[in-house]
């Protein structure tokens, strides 16, 4: 497609139920931690413009006039130079076949992916991880690692992560905001996440503190073989403005493996960067370029970052009667008010025993203490505990509370929301009148592929428990996933279209939603996309329940009370079979405490289906790690629940 042509418009249980129980006391606080919250640091305008300064000289040096942004931790984008001649617009990978759809092969303004690229590197790592775009291009990609060798693998584990952030996102915050809201996060992104090289984290003291993004080649894509080291100019200027900056060693991403496999960081080395870094950003502004303006995100100016933590940061602890346990922070409006505190479900039109108040807290609380039990996987040092965020949701997608472990990515944020909202979505009685009732004849031709494909003519009508690991089978361009020669998932593109900027039904939903907001960017257009993702039918007036898009890697289950779909919970931040544990187990465990909850029933899991594809493959349901905890030698923590 051509510039901005983003014109396609985005697109349960039975009867049955228990009494409501007699919500139990709330819990007494736990008297101590067990997780250390990240100090409180912030990049000053002098930090800003060091990094600023040192990336543009290192530009110059390889003669790559780019456009540079650094956000701080929550997505606050605290400073945009464009040097003279850089190209104006970047372009997305087209389709293998030339067959454009979705966001490939798409024009925007360069400023959007420089800021996406920052963004990325900011909200993938943590003081315990150090991740980078080229990190974020393995783990998307159709094959886990990607390389022309390792054809027949997976999909990566985070793969569609990069449809997360979205601008449309309920969740994020939105530059312009009045008083107290101007800074908080989670800010959104103008392209989600970006798996292209060149945008880093950025570290003071140790302590994450944002990230730096590069957009200066014209080509917006991912790298589709991790076997050779490319020599990314993108990625050496944005190297070179990290210098005092930098990612601990101990935790970048090539120290940590998933599947035995390490993660990549950056190709570039501090070796191989050719400028000195010794010009002042006074010497460079006005005459190597400017700082510029974009629309949605930034003023023509440098200003501070904001310490994650902090009230204004819109990530802060808890107070005992937000939650009880001591470690967990909440979403915050920078005025002292949690954003999403713990209710009860709003579907009681349509659900007729909606999950309590003290049922929500009871989920939330025992997954958190699942989490802070568990092994980490994406952290670093090893045996550290695992930090994730929690989501809730009832039925309308509606968020009955938020929580989240003091350094947990923040990424996780609006991701562990798509993955709630996602599993109630596909496990309810409307998921495929929805999806047909979509103007986008595109959306409206999955539902019949998934009936046709799982040979089930009422799939899609709440007659199957979908978690976000069941989704993910059938979102793949390979089912199974990663055999090469199968047909793709009925959620999915064809193999001979797919690469990461067109996923399938996951794309399509909020195609228009993009094309909208960089329309807006771009000045094209007056209108930004509204807070909200998809064009499915509003659920209650001016509310659908894919709010922020869905999400298509594991990480997180529904939540039933009997045969009846009440909610749904969802984990995202520290390897994909923790997060499944997390929900699975949080869930199983909650419904234990407060009773007449739980998990789906065992009979209407989507483990239940087996797709004939040549020998009968069985959908997954969830996978929980073995010996996952740092207290206890058990395994198997998950079977018979």
């Amino acid at each position: 497609m051509g510039a901005l042509l983003l014109t396609s418009c985005g697109g349960g249980g039975g009867s049955s139920s228990t009494p409501t129980p007699t919500p139990t006391p709330t819990p007494t606080p736990p008297p101590t931690t067990v997780y250390t919250p990240p100090a409180a640091e912030a990049l000053t305008t002098a930090d800003v413009e060091r990094v600023l300064a040192q990336a543009i000289s290192e530009a110059q040096a390889r003669g790559l006039p780019s456009v540079i942004a650094v956000t701080d931790r929550v997505g606050n984008v605290l400073g945009v130079f464009r040097m003279t001649g850089a190209r104006a617009t970047a372009t997305t990978a087209a389709a293998p076949n030339g067959v454009n759809i979705d966001a490939q092969n798409v024009t925007f303004p360069a400023e959007g992916g420089a800021i996406a690229k920052a963004v990325t590197g900011a909200y993938l790592s943590s003081g315990g991880n150090a991740f980078s775009t080229r990190t974020a291009s393995q783990i998307v990609q159709e094959h886990f690692p990607p390389a022309p060798t390792t054809v027949g693998l997976e999909s990566g584990p985070l793969f569609g992560v990069q449809f997360s952030q979205l601008p449309c996102s309920d969740l994020s915050a939105r530059f312009g905001a009045a008083g107290a809201a101007a800074l908080i996060g989670p800010k959104r992104s103008p392209l989600g996440l970006a798996a292209d090289p060149g945008g880093l984290p950025l570290y003071k003291n140790g302590v994450l503190v944002g990230g730096i993004g590069v957009m200066g080649d014209g080509l917006y894509g991912s790298d589709p073989n991790i076997l050779d080291i490319d020599n990314d100019p993108e990625e050496f200027i944005a190297l070179a403005g990290t210098r005092g900056f930098e990612a601990p060693s101990t935790i970048t991403a090539d120290k940590i493996t998933v599947d035995g496999t390490s993660l990549r960081f950056s190709d570039a080395t501090f070796a191989g960067v050719v400028s000195s870094g010794s010009a002042s950003f006074a010497s460079l502004n006005g005459s190597a370029g400017n700082l510029v303006a974009v629309i949605g995100y930034a003023n023509a100016a440098v200003t501070a970052g904001i310490a994650y933590g902090t009230e204004a940061s819109g990530i802060r602890a808890s107070t005992p009667a937000e939650f009880s346990n001591r470690d967990a922070f909440v979403l915050t409006d920078g005025s002292g008010t949690n954003r999403y505190p713990l209710r009860a479900g709003t579907d009681g039109a349509t659900n007729s025993a909606p999950l309590t108040q003290a049922e929500a807290r009871a989920v939330l609380e025992e997954a958190f203490t699942v989490m802070s039990r568990a092994r980490a996987q994406i952290r670093r040092p090893l045996d550290s505990r695992a930090q994730v965020t929690i989501s809730i949701v009832d039925t309308h997608g509606s968020v009955l509370g938020i929580v989240r472990s003091p350094d947990a990515p923040i990424f996780g944020t609006d991701v562990s929301l798509q993955k709630a909202r996602t599993a109630a979505f596909f496990s309810g009685a409307q998921a495929g009148s929805e999806l047909s009732a979509n103007a986008s004849a595109d959306v409206r031709q999955f539902v019949p592929a998934v009936r046709t494909f799982l040979n089930d003519p009422a799939a899609l009508t709440g007659t199957i428990a979908f978690a976000d690991r069941s989704g993910g089978n059938l979102s793949r361009p390979y089912f199974p996933d990663g055999e090469v020669g199968r047909p793709q998932g009925p959620l999915s593109r064809p193999i001979a279209q797919f690469n990461p900027f067109s996923t399938g039904l996951q794309s399509a939903l909020i195609i228009g939603n993009l094309g909208a907001h960089l329309g807006f960017v771009s000045g094209a257009s007056g209108a930004d996309t509204p807070q909200r993702c998809t064009t499915l039918p509003d659920v209650v007036a001016g509310q659908n329940r894919l709010q922020n898009g869905i999400q298509i890697f594991p990480g997180s289950v529904p939540i039933y009370r009997g045969n009846s779909l009440v909610g749904a919970i969802g984990v995202s931040g520290d390897g994909i079979d923790q997060d499944d544990m997390i929900s699975f187990l949080g869930a199983h465990n909650g419904g234990a405490r407060v009773g007449g909850i739980g998990n789906a029933p065992k009979a209407i899991r989507a483990d239940t289906i087996v797709v004939n594809v040549g020998a009968g493959v069985r959908l997954r349901y969830i996978s929980c790690p073995f010996a996952p905890f740092l207290d206890t030698a058990s395994q198997n923590v998950c079977d018979g629940l």
